[in-house]
């Protein structure tokens, strides 16, 4: 089967950097090397890792993490602000190395509002490739970009564009499913309501309900998959002729 082109291209947001520290108070870097420490903690416990920028990160103040995606094994990576380079140099630094998840689910790219559609679809890619790279038995999720702002804007165009450029870069991967959690956040008159995104980016705990509800029976499904993959990859090493 074809493989997606992961060619990580010349443009800035295929290439590693962490977070200027513009603040002087370390908070970037901090979070990231507890992730560190807690990636080796959990190396032996995790089903399930979420990475990737704020959408993720504040997905575990809601209560559809702690009802039923936490109890699925999963661990919490992200980092508010986060761009597609600033999570290559997280996963480039080692983030994810100590870690065997089954399923790995990443929301990135709406933080790269400077950059253009093909751009930040090279930028998500690098981090699947990076991914898939250093975990090739993980399944990865790949959530679609979010709209944002309460009304009609160029970013909430770009985001369709990126969208549509995925699914078809990433439609032969086997181990890559692009989803669509948007559960209709963009109402009939093209407006944002506060109720789902308070700041007309960030999800509220009723929007995160309704978006990543759906996201539950796909990850069991996808845990049980890679779970007998791994079965009978054990079994053919234990008897290579059974």
């Amino acid at each position: 089967m074809a493989q997606a082109d992961f060619s990580a291209g010349c443009h800035s947001t295929t290439n590693p950097v962490p977070v200027e520290d513009i603040a002087h108070d370390g908070r970037w870097l901090s979070q990231h090397n507890r992730f560190l420490k807690e990636s080796q903690m959990k190396a032996e416990e995790t089903n399930v890792l979420f990475i990737g920028d704020s959408i993720i990160q504040r997905l575990q103040d809601s209560d559809i993490w702690r009802e039923l995606l936490h109890p699925l094994q999963a661990v919490n990576f992200g980092i508010g602000g986060d761009t597609t380079q600033n999570l290559l140099w997280r996963i480039a630094d080692g983030v994810v190395d100590h870690l065997d998840p089954k399923v790995i689910v990443v929301h990135i790219g709406t933080n790269n509002f400077l950059n253009t559609a093909d751009e930040v679809q090279e930028g998500i890619l690098e981090v699947v490739r990076l991914l898939h790279e250093k975990k090739p038995r993980a399944r990865i999720v790949l959530i679609e970009l979010f709209p944002r702002g309460e009304k009609p804007n160029q970013q909430r165009e770009k985001h369709i564009t990126v969208n549509k450029m995925l699914h078809q870069a990433l439609k032969d991967h086997r181990h890559v499913r692009v989803v669509d959690l948007d559960p209709g956040f963009v109402a009939t008159d093209g407006l944002i309501h506060f109720h789902d995104m308070h700041d007309y980016l960030h999800l509220t705990n009723n929007a995160y309900k309704k978006a990543f509800e759906p996201l539950y029976s796909i990850l069991v499904s996808l845990i049980g998959e890679v779970e007998w993959e791994w079965e009978i990859q054990r079994r053919n090493s234990v008897d290579p002729h059974s």
